[in-house]
């Protein structure tokens, strides 16, 4: 079956006295129907040529399906008298949310059962859900496209019925006041879908009279609403890339005004909660990895500030947790998150752990009075735990671990931490994962190389169940911690953005070649994997150097930098201007056309490639990855296979529920294994 052919429409882009031209421009409407018949033949195509995998599709997906509990239970947590879980019945997409009173061996009462609201729709997805400060009235966010544009609901949990009360086309972010009447709301711009009011709604009454209680005008600024660990204030925290501001309202006065914090300064960021008279500030106030200071409700601005964590400029502080005896940090060093206890008063400690690489994280805490925290840990080869640790004792006690039916031994693989040299000599640091029985340093081992590597986004090292079915074939699984994320501090996110991304990039080639230095593999048996902003980098370095790669795979990749950029109407363009810069300046502008993937496609040949993307993606729009596969297609040089998958029905996240999305992750095992075996021939 042959591949689709975009037909190629003219248009011409004009900026700085540069221009452009972009056959496929034409793209840009997901209410032309000829967009949609182009969509459904790339699906068409994609199913005919990995028809032969269906069978290993099939395959793949009841194994990783059967690898899952499919009655399970999460762990509870105790707050306002109750203990809240959520369960997973036996053949369920979505989730059973859960309460019992007072005790463990009380009775269990059902909040909100998602598979039932979910009957009948092909995308559904709850948010938030949260009870009120009474506990009787439940609110919950949900999303029938997949846009993220959620209907807020309500339900009165003594009489189990849904409310009439609805409030529409939001954001699904909202803290409920003390009043049991009140909740506080964010929306979003109907166009570019930035957050950017916080509307107060009253039950009882329509969404339409509800009242505006703040406005986000900056539009590279959003705005959101979340409650203090003590409950007793509602903030509303605006942020840009490399700037805050908050303000506060008592929760049991939800009618005043809200009262400043400190007034927005750029480059100043900053978080807060709340204990006794302070409010606590995680802040990179005179500090790149940030610090925790504490200050006055009554005049909590930047004079007042004292440090209580200062600054450390080997160690990053992440976030941290108030409880009435402790203060608990979540620090990040070496590329290795640490979890630390500081009494109020007397000495501290840190939380030890085995792996070489591994993700550990401070969880569900909400009661302040309590010697115990909750934290989770897992690694590349350790199922995800949750555990409880009594931080006088210093004694932990696992609570649950994430059962992999069919059985896992984690002896039986081998994870590891190496380090590549990047282009510039800076060391960047590679978790990796295999199993010992079909590993052999020689070359030959399929490697999957996956990273992110923007918005400081740090990229531990985690269990995945599915993963299981690469290893077992003999692949290895490797992520590369390159700058652009947080992993080794401030600095290496600083040192991947806006005239620095480029490093993006290159570490990641640098990584890729570290692995074939050291035999781990080879061109011909490696594979590169991102997602989103992974997805430019799956397209930078493609562009760069795609000798590397034996395949790529691009999952709603941001492919289409400037255009994108330069389209305020878009949603997430604005408030990214300090992540990527600003086309408007030429500087930028040029920078940017440098390594964008879509205007740096070029007469050559390509890996063999398959992207995904969502027709209702309020992220990536879908064009950029249609785009981009049109223009590959046209004109690359090679036989190599270049797939897209759109999904008709999600968005950003891809399928809904819990095993759906299992049949896409089977897809793009399928078009790995399919590769593999070429190349072993």
């Amino acid at each position: 079956m042959p591949a689709p052919i975009a037909i190629k429409k003219p248009q011409l882009l004009e900026i700085h006295g540069h221009q452009r031209q972009d056959p496929y421009y034409w793209m840009n409407d997901r209410e032309n129907q000829e967009v949609i018949d182009y969509l459904n033949a790339e699906n068409t195509y994609l199913k005919e040529v990995m028809k032969p995998t269906e069978g290993l599709q099939k395959q793949l997906f009841e194994e990783m399906k059967g690898r899952i509990k499919e009655q399970d239970e999460s762990v509870p947590y105790f707050k306002s008298g109750y203990f809240w879980y959520s369960r997973f019945e036996k053949g369920s997409e979505y989730p059973v949310y859960c309460r019992k009173f007072g005790s463990l061996e009380a009775a269990g009462e059902i909040i909100l059962d998602v598979n039932i609201l979910a009957e009948g729709k092909s995308y559904f997805q709850v948010g938030q859900a949260t009870c009120s400060t009474n506990q009787q009235l439940l609110a919950f966010a949900a999303d029938e496209v997949g846009r993220r544009i959620y209907t807020i609901h309500f339900k009165n949990l003594a009489t189990q019925e849904i409310l009439k009360d609805q409030i529409p086309e939001v954001t699904g972010n909202f803290v409920w006041a003390a009043d049991q009447q009140s909740i506080f709301y964010s929306k979003q711009d109907p166009e570019t879908l930035r957050s950017y009011q916080i509307f107060k709604h009253i039950l009882g009454t329509p969404a339409t009279q509800d009242q505006l209680i703040y406005e986000e005008l900056n539009e590279e600024f959003s705005c959101m609403v979340h409650k203090t660990k003590s409950e007793k204030f509602i903030l509303i925290h605006s942020e840009s890339t490399i700037s805050s501001e908050v303000r506060f309202i008592q929760a049991d006065q939800p009618k005043a005004s809200p009262q400043m914090l400190q007034p927005r300064i750029a480059h100043l960021e900053y978080a807060a909660d709340h204990y006794g008279d302070y409010f606590y500030i995680r802040t990179n106030d005179q500090a790149q990895n940030f610090k925790l200071v504490k200050a006055p409700i009554a005049n909590p601005s930047r004079e007042n500030w004292i440090d209580v964590v200062p600054d450390r400029p080997e160690v990053l502080l992440e976030d941290f947790d108030l409880f009435s005896k402790y203060l608990v940090t979540q620090e990040r060093s070496n590329g290795l998150t640490q979890i630390r206890i500081q009494p109020w008063e007397g000495e501290g400690h840190s939380l030890a752990f085995e792996d070489e690489t591994y993700t550990a994280y401070v969880g569900t805490n909400p009661e302040f009075d309590t010697d115990v925290l909750r934290f989770g840990y897992n690694s590349l080869v350790s199922p995800s735990s949750i555990y409880d640790y009594h931080m006088v004792t210093r004694q932990k006690s696992l609570l649950k671990q994430q059962e992999v039916v069919g059985g896992h031994e984690p002896s039986d693989y081998h994870s590891e931490r190496i380090w590549a040299k990047a282009a510039d000599g800076v060391l960047v640091p590679i978790s990796l994962v295999y199993q010992k029985s079909t590993f052999s340093k020689t070359g030959k081992n399929p490697v999957l190389l996956y990273a992110y590597g923007s918005y400081g986004y740090s990229m531990d090292a985690y269990f995945s169940s599915n993963r299981l079915s690469l290893l077992q074939r003999g692949f290895v699984f490797a992520i590369a911690h390159i700058r652009g994320g947080e992993d080794l501090g401030r600095v290496w996110y600083e040192d991947g953005k806006l005239l620095k991304k480029k490093n993006t990039f290159t570490d990641f080639i640098a990584c890729a070649e570290h692995l074939v230095q050291q035999e781990y593999t080879s061109p011909a048996h490696l594979y590169a994997m991102g997602g989103s902003a992974g997805g430019l980098l799956m397209g930078a370095v493609i562009n760069m150097r795609p000798d590397l790669f034996n395949g790529v795979i691009a999952n709603v990749p941001f492919v289409d930098v400037v255009t994108t950029m330069l389209d305020e109407s878009i949603p997430l363009t604005t408030g990214e201007f300090q992540e990527w810069g600003n086309p408007k300046d030429k500087e930028f502008y040029d920078y940017m056309l440098s390594y964008s993937p879509y205007d740096n496609v070029t007469a050559k040949v390509y890996p063999n490639l398959l992207v995904t993307s969502g027709l209702h993606d309020s992220q990536v729009q879908y064009w950029e990855p249609t785009k981009w596969v049109a223009k590959l297609r046209d004109l690359k040089t090679d036989q190599n296979l270049v797939l897209l998958f759109t999904n008709m029905e999600a968005g950003h996240g891809g399928a809904s529920g819990r095993f759906n999305p299992l049949k896409e992750i089977a897809l793009e095992y399928s078009f790995l294994l399919l590769l593999e075996e070429k190349a072993q021939k």
